[in-house]
């Protein structure tokens, strides 16, 4: 049986005036899940996934390997539990300067076991999103860009190579990662990523993943979540989006 991961009990969020989001909202995250999220437009998917990573407040629990977010530390649980926004934030810089600023944060620093075994030195952190986000079309130029001077693509591919390519993160939170990719560079970056699950190498256990097109859930998803202001439901595998 998967070892589970995160395990969320009775989430509830709720607007400023104070009426609830959504509610009641349990599952379980485990090793080798991509847990394709679904909802109407408004439902909660974005607000949900912000939640999971310690980004918004909320009611309930949310446990990463048993334990809470605050006993690791939330910048630390951020490092395993990691959110991709479906754009990027007009960030100061290059992504070379927001890569290296990541890699000097302490709670980057404090790696587990397994992390030292798989990065190494240092230096490696730096090369492998560059890689990564290579085999994704993206030249090694564009990295010494800003990021208001990339294109939609440029920079949803870049900030998901460094996502993955940091290799802390247990579980990425996708918010729609590949909305502005072409269909073929989509499905290249989805291959990818269900690799990178599935073969146990890595330091990828698990996705949740946003997605409105039937067809990248049908290929990506192990398991279908469906979000409403009631709760969240696991439907069939042969759900649609």
């Amino acid at each position: 049986m998967a070892a589970s991961i995160l395990h969320i009990t009775d989430v509830r969020c709720c607007r400023p005036q104070g009426d609830p989001i959504f509610s009641h909202v349990n599952f379980t995250v485990n090793e080798r899940d991509i847990l394709v999220l679904q909802g109407k437009s408004g439902s909660g998917k974005s607000t949900l996934m912000k939640c999971l990573a310690h980004l918004n407040l909320y009611d309930g629990e949310i446990q990463y390997r048993e334990k809470s977010p605050q006993s690791y530390g939330i910048p630390t649980y951020r490092t395993r539990v990691q959110y991709v926004p479906q754009r990027t934030s007009l960030l100061p810089g290059t992504p070379r300067d927001f890569m290296e600023a990541v890699a000097s944060f302490s709670s980057f620093k404090h790696q587990s076991p397994v992390d030292k075994q798989l990065l190494g030195k240092r230096h490696i952190l730096s090369d492998r999103p560059i890689h990564v986000a290579e085999a994704w079309g993206i030249e090694q130029e564009l990295w010494d860009r800003s990021w208001g001077n990339l294109s939609g693509g440029e920079a949803q591919r870049i900030a998901l190579a460094i996502a993955v390519g940091m290799q802390t993160a247990e579980v990425l939170l996708l918010d729609e990662p590949t909305s502005a990719l072409d269909a073929d560079t989509s499905e290249m970056v989805e291959r990818f990523l269900v690799n990178e699950v599935k073969n146990g190498e890595t330091n990828l256990k698990a996705i949740v993943w946003i997605t409105h097109s039937e067809e990248q859930g049908r290929r990506v998803g192990t398991r279908y979540l469906r979000i409403d202001p009631s709760g969240i439901h696991e439907e069939p595998e042969d759900s649609t989006v």
